[in-house]
This record gives C-alpha cells, structure tokens and sequence, in this order.
C-alpha cells in the first residue's frame, strides 16, 4: 500500500462552484486509475482540509501525479484555490488496527 495525505487550506477567495468541479472530475479520474484503493477528505472546524488517498503500490500514485489532466488541475489549484498546503507520501506505511473493522 501507498499512502498520500494532502493537507490544504483554501484561499479566501475561492471559487467554490469551479473547485467542487475540479474535485469531482479528479476523484472520478483517479477512481479510474490502476491501482486506486480509496479516497476521503475531511475537514477541520478551523477550516483544514485533510485529504487521503491509498494507492496499491507507489508506482500507482506516481503515476496518476503525472497524468496530464491532473497536472492542469493542480497548477490551477496552486494559482486558484489553495493558500498553502503540505503533501506526504508513505511507502508501505505501518498499520495498527483495533476492533472488527479492516478501515
């Protein structure tokens, strides 16, 4: 498994209708993408956006970082919608689980 975290704040002066666009085409995109294993996003009260991606391998997530359309919309994510945000990449992360649940 391959794990990315992105960590974003958004500008003050988004376009929430383009970036809500932008997002669904890329997650519908991604899903499509050999070796997508899950995506979800959540959001802090203070406004951050934690957003994870599982990939099965690091090859996989490289990958659909370079796809040209993914490419376009990150350069309009960095011009556009966010004000900073911070990208981790975990190989082979370690993995506690408690309870019934795999996730």
């Amino acid at each position: 498994m391959f794990l990315v975290v992105f960590r974003n704040r958004k500008r003050a002066d988004i376009d929430y209708a383009a970036y809500d666009a932008d997002a669904r085409h890329m997650l519908e995109l991604a899903q499509a993408q050999p070796g997508f294993v899950s995506f979800k996003s959540y959001t802090a009260e203070d406004g951050e956006v934690i957003a994870l991606s599982e990939w099965a391998d690091e090859a996989a997530a490289r990958a659909w970082g370079r796809m040209a359309e993914h490419r376009l919309v990150q350069t309009r994510g960095r011009e556009e919608y966010y004000e900073s945000y911070t990208l981790f990449a975990c190989p082979d992360p370690r993995i506690h689980r408690f309870g019934g649940g795999e996730r």
